[in-house]
């Protein structure tokens, strides 16, 4: 019998240093705050600039760049500690490192170098794939960019880009040959002061009312040949890559909202008295508690091994998917089932339930739908068989 033990489930020093830094900015910097921001629908500048200065901005951006650099693993560590604050904000603060994330993976030494420096600095960033017509379908983009001489003609509109309104540059997805469908596919950088750059307002939405949406038009933007990640056609490869590094992330997300479904859960239960005794005595609610605490750890553990699996320079496609998916339809759930453990009281605004069910509905769509990762999943089973 071997006694080699190469499967851990702890966390090493820094690591529960890290997880610890989140978990105090969430609870004395976010959770304070966040019904203000979901009331008035501002940006938390004020959160974001001391988030920034923690490097919670950039942490995957290599530390030769003047990140933190850290491993998948201990971004997904911070995602879910941030969101358990408020997923509105956890989403402003986090938005730099899915931008940022084609540059990492295609971009030259002088990219890095550039943008990276300029989320150091202070500046954000936002990631545009998503189009009217185009979601989960990210082939099915129709923005072009035309070569022309040492530039591109950069012709399309984004919508639903998170960050949109507040970022410095954009990572942008056109086709420089649409008639080769995802092969014709380029990934390019483009700044906002650019001519033909413009951004709409930001959309009203269900939640996460502290993360700006908004739509952004690219109108015969001139993109020097400089600024293409990697080589022509190489998008669509990118956009997948980003995806196995991103859905962990927005899983993560999606147990710190569920983790905070069941806290409250607890907390109300505990305090809450009817027929005599507290709430979860009764045993239809201490049942509903114990579902919800037993989803929230296996969605985290299939988190964690999907991030694992990145990081160890093997992403698993197949396990993003599960993780993304189990953990966005256990959130939704869970915050459903906390808003019923409360009761008259969970579907008024006074209490936090009510906002966490707004809010954890977007993890359901956003990077990829539920659905969209299930079809991931009958792919990946029957194209290994």
């Amino acid at each position: 019998m071997s006694t080699n033990n190469s499967v851990s489930f702890s966390l090493n020093e820094e690591q529960k240093m890290i997880q610890q830094l989140a978990r105090d900015f969430a609870r004395k910097e976010i959770a304070p705050a966040a019904e203000h921001y979901d009331r008035t629908h501002e940006y938390p500048w004020p959160i974001v600039r001391k988030a920034q200065e923690l490097g919670l901005t950039t942490v995957n951006v290599p530390e030769e760049y003047g990140g933190l650099g850290l491993s998948l693993l201990e971004e997904v560590l911070i995602q879910e500690e941030l969101a358990w604050g408020d997923s509105g904000v956890s989403t402003a603060i986090g938005v730099n490192a899915l931008a940022i994330l084609p540059i990492l993976i295609a971009g030259n030494e002088e990219q890095k170098a550039e943008y990276c420096g300029r989320l150091v600095n202070g500046k954000m960033a936002a990631y545009c794939a998503t189009e009217p017509e185009a979601g989960s379908d990210v082939a099915g983009i129709k923005t072009t960019a035309r070569k022309d001489g040492d530039h591109y003609i950069l012709n399309g509109n984004k919508t639903f880009i998170t960050g949109a309104t507040v970022a410095d540059f954009y990572t942008v997805f056109a086709y420089t040959d649409p008639s080769v469908r995802h092969k014709g596919m380029s990934c390019f950088i483009v700044d906002r002061e650019w001519e033909g750059v413009s951004v709409g307002k930001p959309f009203e939405k269900m939640g996460q009312h502290a993360s700006d949406t908004a739509e952004v038009v690219f109108d015969n933007v001139r993109v020097p040949e400089s600024h293409l990640l990697g080589e022509e056609g190489m998008g669509f490869l990118i956009a997948m890559k980003v995806f196995d590094r991103s859905r962990p992330g927005t899983a993560a997300g999606a147990v710190g909202v569920a983790q905070r479904a069941l806290d409250e859960s607890i907390r109300y239960a505990k305090e809450r008295v009817t027929f005599g005794k507290p709430l979860w005595q009764h045993q239809v609610i201490g049942h509903m508690i114990a579902d919800m605490a037993m989803e929230v750890e296996a969605a985290r553990l299939l988190v964690w091994k999907a991030a694992w699996a990145a990081d160890q320079g093997e992403p698993d496609t197949m396990v993003t998917a599960f993780a993304k998916a189990y953990a966005a339809d256990r959130a939704m759930q869970i915050a459903t089932n906390a808003v019923q453990v409360f009761g008259g009281y969970g579907f008024m605004s006074e209490y936090p339930v009510e906002k966490l069910m707004r809010d954890v509905k977007i993890f359901q769509i956003y990077e990829g739908t539920s659905q969209i990762q299930r079809e991931i999943v009958v792919r990946e089973l029957f194209r290994k068989r």
